[in-house]
């Protein structure tokens, strides 16, 4: 099979993958509206009391959420589609470097690929950790629109590397950085779940876990992404004195990426040491993801500089 061929169907898997990622979208924009209509049920507070003793009344309870307003079919659809999707995505992820002949994330076009193939193995895979099922609408929405956009706007057929690419630090950079991504945007989904469950908590929020619980998630998960992040700028400053003789060169790329570290850095900081909770930290975890979308799509596309592979 030549390249060329290689290529037409990893985009038909990439095609096949956006599909199934819209149809898990909606099985779990269901779930959600089915969870919201729901109401809480007041639970019957009951006096234990003593033999002989008179009989008092029952106290009103507080209204708790019903049963209904746990995950339910169209959740598990929706998980079971995520994953079909995703094993579609991987392969024509797989397929576009066979095409190319080396990893696919040598573009902008590759490494959206790759990279949302990595958030989506992140919130897949974090099953085995936590039930992370509240998050899917975010997730697969977020991997459809991505997927879309770069199909569209960014891609180029398979190219062999510049020189400067052409190096094992390719693999282990790039891929470290898409790693870190994969949380950051994991975190980022459940800040903005905790910003609003922190303003209104009925409906389909209810079934949600507590604003602090899901702060402490994002943080986790955060600072998982920050470890990732901080190896990616080490790397890349090895990689840049193997390839320009040179450490830093204040590249455009390489301020952003230290501008990444640096917020996440001080969410991380203020967190453990200064107290940061509620609102504040995780509008500091949103900010540092906007930052790695800046990097990604701004400072690719209008930026000139050592780092500019995006391949347009």
């Amino acid at each position: 099979m030549t390249p060329a061929e290689l290529d037409s169907f990893s985009l038909l898997l990439v095609y096949s993958a956006m599909a199934v990622y819209t149809f898990a979208f909606i099985a779990y924009a269901v779930d959600v509206a089915r969870r919201s209509g729901s109401k809480p049920v007041a639970a019957e507070a009951r006096v234990l009391v003593g033999a002989g003793a008179p009989v008092e009344s029952a106290a009103p309870a507080a209204p708790v959420a019903p049963a209904a307003a746990k995950p339910g079919r169209g959740a598990r659809i929706g998980y079971v589609l995520t994953v079909l999707a995703w094993i579609l995505h991987v392969a024509g992820d797989v397929l576009r470097g066979l095409s190319a002949g080396r990893v696919p994330w040598a573009n902008m076009y590759e490494f959206a690929l790759t990279g949302v193939a990595v958030i989506v193995g992140v919130f897949v895979l974090s099953r085995l950790w936590r039930d992370l099922n509240f998050l899917g609408v975010f997730i697969t929405g977020l991997a459809t629109v991505f997927l879309g956009l770069a199909t569209v706007n960014f891609y180029v057929a398979p190219t062999p590397l510049p020189p400067a690419l052409q190096s094992y630090w390719l693999v282990i950079h790039v891929f470290v950085a898409t790693l870190a991504t994969g949380f950051f945007a994991l975190g980022s989904g459940l800040s903005i779940l905790q910003l609003i469950k922190e303003r209104r908590d009925s409906g389909f929020l209810r079934s949600l876990p507590s604003p602090v619980q899901l702060e402490d998630l994002a943080y986790r998960v955060g600072v998982i992404g920050f470890i990732c992040w901080t190896f990616t700028l080490i790397a890349g400053a090895v990689w840049a004195e193997h390839a320009w003789g040179r450490y830093w060169g204040w590249d455009t790329k390489e301020v952003w990426t230290f501008v990444i570290w640096v917020i996440y850095a001080g969410y991380v900081h203020a967190r453990a040491t200064r107290g940061w909770r509620g609102s504040r930290s995780a509008w500091l975890q949103l900010i540092g993801f906007a930052a790695i979308l800046f990097n990604y799509s701004v400072v690719n596309l209008f930026f000139k500089g050592l780092h500019a592979y995006s391949g347009l």
